[in-house]
């Protein structure tokens, strides 16, 4: 698994794929941070985040989009199949790769909040001492998980559907029509009446669990409503692998 997690991180910038998701992402995120933080003067992060989910319906699948489709383009599928490693360490191998790179960028994208804490030493001199002036650190931890969290979720998705065709276009809209309707249903569900349908809705959508991260609380249903997603479609990934192995 590792040798495959290593060659899977290593093709990310042996191609312009990891440098063009690295660099939009650092960019939009900033851009994101500007406007949400800096320039309404506020040190509410909760919204930068929520603005970061939209952007992993695009952003994601540029690092899926590739990982199976360009095997069974280039024939070299069926050397991951007789190579000596588990299917589901291959799967594994490529999923903690995408994983790698995308936690690093959210992590890295956490250095938009320098300038707000260096302004808020700056205030914090003429304020009283029981009064709170900067980011919350909490609500910040709490939505970096929640993002790593749904970003795990979001690209077990994306390697499945890369399974199921040589296109990496074809995987990449694809992709993104299964993300955006899994974030985009939570906002319909604001304005449906029909209680049921609206529990339907919630249920499916990513953002009415990310909630309670953003507010700073951990959420152990929701962390196990995206493990649960991650690990299904991993688990159908090594399925499709192992019909082909033997079909």
């Amino acid at each position: 698994m590792f040798a495959i997690y290593k060659k899977e991180l290593r093709a990310y910038f042996t191609t312009p794929i990891g440098y063009i998701y690295v660099g939009v992402f650092l960019a939009v995120s900033a851009l994101i941070c500007a406007f949400t933080t800096v320039q309404q003067a506020s040190y509410n992060t909760s919204s930068f985040f929520q603005y970061l989910l939209f952007l992993f319906i695009v952003l994601i699948p540029l690092l899926t989009m590739r990982m199976f489709a360009e095997e069974r383009k280039t024939r070299t599928e069926q050397l991951l199949l007789t190579a000596p490693v588990t299917l589901t360490g291959m799967v594994l191998g490529k999923f903690f790769a995408a994983m790698t790179l995308f936690a690093s960028s959210v992590l890295a994208s956490c250095i938009n909040f320098l300038p707000l804490i260096g302004y808020a030493l700056s205030e914090q001199s003429a304020a009283t001492a029981d009064t709170h002036i900067g980011p919350v650190g909490g609500q910040i931890v709490g939505c970096v998980i929640g993002l790593l969290l749904v970003g795990a979720a979001f690209i077990a998705i994306g390697l499945f559907i890369s399974s199921l065709t040589e296109n990496q276009l074809a995987s990449a809209i694809i992709t993104i029509a299964v993300l955006a309707v899994m974030v985009l249903v939570g906002v319909v569900a604001a304005y449906v009446n029909a209680a049921p349908v609206r529990t339907v809705l919630d249920w499916i959508s990513v953002l009415s669990r990310y909630d309670n991260f953003a507010m700073g609380m951990f959420d152990f249903s929701a962390l196990l409503y995206y493990v649960s997603i991650a690990g299904v479609f991993i688990f159908l990934t090594v399925r499709i692998y192992d019909k082909r192995r033997w079909g």
